[in-house]
């Protein structure tokens, strides 16, 4: 099924579906339910290191005149400085990091189980092709990329 949503639903709108799904299941099915003081720094600070990943990673894109069009892998250039040192897809890392801030804002566990779906859903909706793209792309330089740094950190 996964691989029929290939390229057909661009990664954000993936994270905003998962963000609702939180939210609804912490609100149906509280499994359980964990308040300590500091909840809400913290889930405004994982989900701001989240945003900023993500404009980062983008302004990285941008600077080296490359497409951040999820739909169309078709790199002029493969980005391999910043947050890309550290992962491969730093953009989908900011998103499981705001991910992760709405899991304690929600502040239950149901939110949590979400988490592992939406890694999956994205390795196979989009990593996975993007990677068989960029392989083409780059064959020499690409590899050796995957070789040195973590797909998501």
């Amino acid at each position: 099924m996964l691989k029929q949503l290939q390229h057909k639903v661009p990664p954000p709108v993936w994270g905003i579906l998962f963000g609702i799904s939180m939210w609804w299941l912490a609100g149906e099915f509280p499994i359980y339910t964990v308040e300590f003081s500091f909840r809400q720094p913290l889930y405004c600070l994982i989900g701001g290191i989240g945003l900023s990943i993500d404009l980062y990673s983008i302004y990285l894109f941008l600077r080296a005149k490359t497409t951040v069009n999820p739909f169309k892998p078709s790199a002029s250039t493969l980005v391999t400085s910043g947050m890309y040192r550290f992962s491969r897809n730093p953009m989908y890392l900011g998103m499981l990091l705001i991910l992760c801030a709405c899991t304690l804002y929600f502040a239950t566990l149901s939110a949590v189980l979400l988490l592992p779906l939406f890694i999956v859903v994205l390795n196979k909706s989009q990593i996975e092709p993007e990677e068989a793209v960029l392989n083409v792309i780059f064959p020499e330089h690409y590899p050796q990329y995957c070789s040195q740094v973590r797909r998501w950190l």
